[in-house]
């Protein structure tokens, strides 16, 4: 089992895990627009894709797509030759594990919301202003736009400006930029015409969303952390 938490979070497994995550995603919000601009989307994509518009138009589109990709692609080609080959159970048993996760998040982050405001135990739910498709497609977007741009990006260059620039010890720049990215990902969820209303509670319960998702990003690996908070999204959307 310990070959398996470790492989588990190497880029060969990790990345090629959300891959189909990110397919997924791509297929129905085109599916629904017709438009890769314009139309409902996952906010962090938008915001994502927003900056590579505003250089190049809908070529920079193109030069989004080939960055993400390819860097992605790199990386699961430099690790498959360390690593060597796939075993197919290791992604049977990383979609186990996040259906698991994705499960528990709720009621965890929920009573810890719940003790921490001194209330009961609290939960979000799904918009319903939208059709489900569409919220489905939200949903999925969530797992891979919002977990790149608040884990990998956010998380990881707020990491990396505390050791280099403030001077900061690992361990303490971690938690500073996962506190800081756990309140910017909260408050990114009350932003433009779709978000939601400001309200202690539901703020509360998101900035721990997010510190739980950067413990599980860290401990676990992008893939399982993606899948996690897509899973818990469709979840909360079905249900």
């Amino acid at each position: 089992m310990t070959g398996y938490w470790r492989a588990s979070r190497a880029p060969r497994y990790s990345l090629l895990f959300a891959f189909p995550l990110l397919l997924l995603y791509e297929l129905l919000a085109f599916t629904l627009s017709h438009d890769a601009v314009q139309g409902v989307r996952n906010g962090a994509d938008v915001l994502l894709k927003s900056l590579f518009v505003g250089f190049g138009g809908r070529n920079g589109l193109i030069l989004f797509g080939a960055l993400l990709i390819g860097t992605g692609a790199v990386l699961v080609w430099r690790d498959l030759r360390r690593g060597g080959r796939l075993e197919p159970r290791v992604f049977w048993l990383m979609l186990a594990e996040s259906v698991v996760y994705a499960l528990g998040f709720g009621l965890v982050v929920g009573t810890l919301t719940g003790l921490l405001l001194g209330g009961p135990t609290l939960s979000i739910q799904a918009g319903a202003r939208l059709a489900l498709p569409t919220q489905l497609m939200i949903s999925l977007g969530a797992g891979i736009y919002e977990e790149l741009l608040f884990r990998v990006l956010l998380v990881g260059g707020l990491a990396w400006m505390g050791r280099q620039v403030l001077g900061m010890g690992p361990r303490a720049a971690g938690v500073s930029a996962a506190v800081v990215g756990a309140l910017i990902f909260s408050g990114f969820h009350y932003v433009g015409p779709y978000g939601d209303v400001l309200t202690l509670p539901s703020f509360t319960f998101r900035t721990l969303a997010g510190l739980a998702f950067s413990g599980l990003y860290l401990l676990r690996g992008f893939g399982i952390t993606a899948w996690t908070h897509a899973l818990y999204d469709v979840f909360l959307t079905l249900g």
